[in-house]
């Protein structure tokens, strides 16, 4: 799908800065946890001291592995890390441990679908594993700026794309795949309030047909939205500048949030600037192709396979699409629909439990209501104890306090009501009430059907069986 502003072509690729999963960081024991006091977990590698060594995790080697194989991406049995130097008051050692020549993973693929229905595969180029720098905290201090060292070589893995995405929404629905293929792998919890997953987004213009014009870099925007605010407010821009007969200068630029404009940061460096070279202290990184093979079988459902394995259980593709957006959701589904009516469950879980859950506003991760609980409620609907009416009050009940809801049902006298005796005492209380409109219905107006039987249903509270009330009605309106 391509977006035009005037004749104007956007040409976006995203470079993905997103944390590893871990417990320690990339070259250090140091913990990884997010929140901690300032300065609180950091290791003397961490803080560049003198004579300190840096020693691979490889937890975070696995990760990187497993991301590439969810990219359906080459994994690279040799990689190399590399110095890549730059000076900066958050990074201790005067340089950054990266990949740059040899990374980790090479080309892969991800698929995303579009509002319109429509797929489009965004072109992978690389992943390589690097360290984090620390954090400058400029407002704590009128005159000074402070620095935290917690985040300082912790593990990321950076994701380059190809520049294959050609409108906002596309580079947005690339980010969101990103996102929910991590989050299925367990590589990367994708909080991007939390600074765990950012993107540097390149954004170029060109007129149909031509090659890409200059691009520049707009740098760590921290959410969806305000990427695809960003590559709008810099393709805006740009073009601005070329129909002013001006020419556009690479740079690195940021997102003002508030405004809704990109400013510049500095020149864009190039590769030589930070004259990379590769790291002394650490030999290449050479994986065995079966301990890769191993972490492959060992993979997850992804969400491409679990979403057409619910289209074949009987699920439209709407609702596949929504129960497989977060992993949390679809084991959540799993659970509810294991052993029963898949459609069902999928009807109960996207509507009155999703309905629940934005009201209290809380998360499925978090839910005022267990799986196995909605389970045994829609339990009590097919073999007919409740209807679905009073299933609807039983489940706001359980919304307050997580019950069994047989044992609601059971203490609030809820059970469906079979006695054909009770039924119709029912109906013939609601036809004596409503005179006018059976003597309609006798006359003709056969709509008026559905009427009674909400009548009949409401006399009853809810409880009569829906079939029987059916039955006992065309028995007696015939008469």
């Amino acid at each position: 799908m391509t977006y035009t502003i005037g004749d104007w072509e956007l040409v976006i690729g995203l470079e993905v800065h997103a944390q590893v999963t871990s417990n320690a960081k990339l070259f250090s024991g140091a913990a990884t946890a997010f929140g901690a006091a300032p300065n609180s977990q950091v290791s003397f590698v961490d803080a560049g001291m003198p004579g300190m060594l840096p020693v691979i995790n490889g937890e975070c080697v696995a990760q990187a592995v497993r991301t590439g194989l969810g990219l359906n991406a080459e994994i690279h049995l040799w990689s190399r890390f590399d110095r890549k130097n730059y000076f900066y008051a958050d990074l201790p050692q005067g340089y950054q441990i990266s990949q740059f020549a040899h990374p980790i993973v090479g080309k892969g693929a991800v698929e995303v679908k579009l509002e319109d229905g429509s797929t489009k595969t965004i072109g992978i180029t690389r992943l390589h594993l690097e360290q984090d720098a620390g954090k400058s905290l400029h407002d704590q201090h009128p005159s000074k700026s402070f620095i935290d060292l917690n985040r300082s070589g912790v593990a990321l893995m950076e994701i380059v794309s190809e520049p294959d995405m050609r409108s906002p929404e596309e580079a947005g629905a690339y980010l969101t795949k990103l996102r929910q293929i991590m989050r299925y792998l367990g590589t990367c919890d994708g909080n991007m309030d939390e600074g765990s997953m950012r993107a540097d987004v390149n954004v170029s213009v060109r007129k149909a047909g031509e090659g890409f014009r200059t691009r520049c870099e707009v740098k760590n925007v921290n959410s969806i939205r305000f990427v695809m605010q960003a590559v709008e407010a810099e393709a805006r821009r740009q073009i601005e500048v070329w129909e002013s007969g001006g020419t556009v200068e690479q740079e690195t630029r940021l997102f003002d949030t508030q405004r809704g404009v990109t400013r510049s940061m500095r020149s864009k460096e190039d590769a030589h600037d930070y004259r990379y070279f590769p790291d002394p202290d650490l030999p290449p990184l050479v994986l065995d192709a079966a301990w890769v093979e191993s972490l492959r079988a060992a993979l997850p459902e992804l969400p491409d396979a679990r979403r057409a394995r619910y289209v074949a259980m009987g699920l439209s593709p709407y609702d596949a699409h929504v129960l497989t957006l977060e992993k949390d959701t679809a084991l959540f589904f799993e659970e509810v629909a294991q052993g029963r009516d898949a459609k069902m469950a999928a009807n109960w879980v996207t509507g009155d439990y999703f309905a629940g859950l934005n009201r209290l506003k809380r998360e499925v991760a978090d839910s005022p209501v267990s799986a196995r609980n909605l389970g045994r409620l829609l339990d009590l609907i097919a073999d007919g104890t409740i209807t679905g009416t009073i299933a609807k009050q039983v489940f706001e009940i359980m919304l307050e306090a997580d019950e069994d809801p047989a044992a609601i049902v059971e203490a609030r006298g809820l059970k469906q009501v079979r006695d054909t005796g009770a039924i119709e005492a029912a109906a013939e209380a609601v036809m004596a009430a409503h005179a006018d409109k059976l003597a309609e219905y006798r006359a003709g107006k056969e709509k008026l059907f559905g009427f009674f039987v909400g009548q009949v249903m409401k006399a009853m509270a809810g409880k009569g069986n829906p079939a029987m009330v059916n039955e006992v009605l065309k028995a007696k309106l015939g008469g």
